[in-house]
């Protein structure tokens, strides 16, 4: 496959690059398969992937249908691999090993299990519509024992409103993707900072909860 419309930076193009690169490599599929490392690997964010392929459909690179199509099968795989977590290992072991992702602090589990024991089922259709918890809300779900195929339904639907969402606003932005295609880099050192100050925001938590469990085992 090789893009008609859009240019790959020469020079790589940082993280918009690697995104592009791999949409023209695999088409569709690549779509897919980066929402997938998405749902387990917080650096590479939906937010980038998903305005980029809208661009490339509005374009013509991409098909509508079957970019919607990889893009919520590769969110329901991603769900279903921490659903499987949760429900096979429990809430424990699968919380220790969750800690182990770069990006993903205590807070951030704790807030999933929160919300799915505030709001029940519905939570897992919600919670995919809200950054921070979209891919963690399956762990408690999972611990919990939701029934699969009521789990499936509800991620099923709520990732597909989420990727129509961006996937509908990266078609609309097309008409001025020239002026994103001018801007990269700029637009890279933005997504670099903002995952700079969220890997800030993560050392601090870790830090502060760190110093907190150190006060209460001396008390």
């Amino acid at each position: 496959m090789l893009f008609t419309s859009i240019s790959i930076p020469e020079d790589g193009g940082g993280l918009i690059g690697f995104v592009l690169r791999t949409i023209d490599t695999l088409g569709e599929i690549g779509v897919g398969s980066l929402i997938l490392l998405e749902s387990l690997i917080p650096p590479i964010p939906s937010e980038v992937v998903l305005p980029a392929a809208g661009a490339l459909i509005y374009f013509g690179d991409l098909s509508g249908p079957l970019t919607m199509f990889w893009a919520t099968l590769g969110s329901l795989i991603g769900a279903w691999i921490l659903y499987g977590a949760g429900r096979a290992f429990g809430r424990d072991r699968t919380r220790r090993a969750m800690l182990i992702v770069p990006l993903i602090d205590a807070d951030d589990v704790d807030r999933a299990e929160g919300w799915f024991a505030d709001h029940g089922d519905k939570a897992v259709l919600i919670g995919r519509l809200i950054p921070g918890v979209r891919s963690l809300i399956s762990i408690p779900a999972g611990v919990a024992a939701m029934p699969f195929a009521r789990f499936t339904v509800l991620t099923l639907v709520g990732s597909a409103l989420w990727n129509a969402l961006l996937i509908g606003g990266g078609w609309l932005l097309g008409t001025q993707y020239h002026v994103i295609e001018a801007h990269i880099d700029t637009a890279n050192n933005l997504i670099y900072a903002l995952i700079g100050a969220s890997l800030a925001v993560f050392v601090m938590r870790r830090l502060n909860r760190r110093r907190k469990d150190k006060a209460a085992s001396q008390g």
